[in-house]
């Protein structure tokens, strides 16, 4: 299995699978993956190090998002897509976007549905 970052626009030659590894936070409802990390990563190609809370990222890890979790986005909140509603594993949870962006996935599509990029 190949992982690649969202930004990589070229197929990886000779690999089975290629999954792309997103922060949940950027994901839109049907966005499906596995959890790869839980809070400061730098698995995601193209983005400086973020800086998360250790409390985030413990109450994260109480809630299920552990290292293979499954994870689906199942709706996004009306006014500004916030929060969104998750389903991990087996139990549903709510979680502002701020927060998700301490979860990367690697996705089960080639090409995950995004938000726009918020740095520009």
């Amino acid at each position: 299995m190949t992982y690649q970052s969202p930004q990589q626009t070229e197929p990886l030659q000779g690999s089975e699978e290629v999954r792309v590894l997103v922060r949940l936070g950027r994901g839109r409802p049907g966005l499906r993956g596995i959890v790869m990390s839980v809070g400061n990563s730098k698995l995601v190609a193209g983005e400086a190090g973020r800086d998360f809370d250790l409390e985030l990222e413990k109450r994260l890890l109480e809630i299920g998002f552990v290292e293979g979790a499954h994870v689906e986005i199942l709706h996004e909140g009306f006014i500004g897509k916030d929060p969104i509603a998750v389903r991990v594993d087996n139990m549903s949870v709510a979680l502002g976007r701020r927060e998700a962006d301490a979860v990367v996935l690697a996705s089960e599509s080639p090409n995950p549905k995004l938000l726009p990029d918020r740095s520009r």
